[in-house]
């Protein structure tokens, strides 16, 4: 994982290169109900290849875009690494990211590290970064042990990924991507 310290107005940074698996935006909310039931049908499917970002908004598309009570957590990051340690653990093939239903899928960091610490952070996916900032944990629900593997509820605690306000307009594209954190947060999201 390559990392390079850079210093501007906010002070010591470092950048994490990332590649973003999956992105996630649907107009309908899948997981209503009872779990027993199954999904609700979306017909769009959430996947995308790219995702618009509005600040203090969310995600154009999305079921939470522009929801008052969803603005600091319209934007939800999850490590690829901690679902596939779920599916190794519950002794599941891998999962398809997009059923954990979070906005970004991230592979090559620790994004858990991030939740409560109210830290700024960047991902830039080539059209020019995207500030956001990290608050609370994001907790998995029980419709995690029926779409990707009974025990995957219990397991993914701790490591469901983390809620975030947009904080800057953008664009992000799954492939590579760059991840700037502030210094101090950096050991534990890169996994140290």
């Amino acid at each position: 994982m390559q990392q390079i310290a850079v210093e501007d107005t906010l002070g010591v940074e470092v950048r994490i290169a990332v590649e973003i698996v999956e992105l996630v935006a649907s107009s309908v909310h899948a997981f209503e109900g009872r779990p027993a039931d199954g999904p609700r049908s979306d017909p769009e499917g959430p996947r995308r290849d790219r995702i618009e970002v509005r600040a203090g908004l969310g995600v154009k598309g999305d079921r939470y875009f522009n929801h008052p009570a969803h603005r600091r957590a319209a934007v939800t990051l999850i490590s690829a690494e901690a679902l596939d340690a779920v599916a190794t653990e519950v002794g599941a093939p891998p999962f398809d990211p997009v059923l954990a239903r979070r906005t970004v899928v991230l592979r090559g960091a620790a994004v858990d590290a991030l939740a409560g610490t109210g830290a700024d952070f960047t991902l830039d996916s080539g059209d020019g970064p995207v500030r956001i900032r990290a608050h609370r944990a994001a907790h998995p629900c029980r419709w995690m042990d029926v779409v990707l593997a009974p025990g995957a509820f219990k397991a993914l605690r701790g490591r469901g990924g983390v809620r975030c306000e947009p904080l800057s307009d953008g664009v992000l594209r799954r492939g590579p991507a760059t991840l700037t954190v502030p210094t101090e947060l950096a050991d534990a999201v890169m996994g140290r």
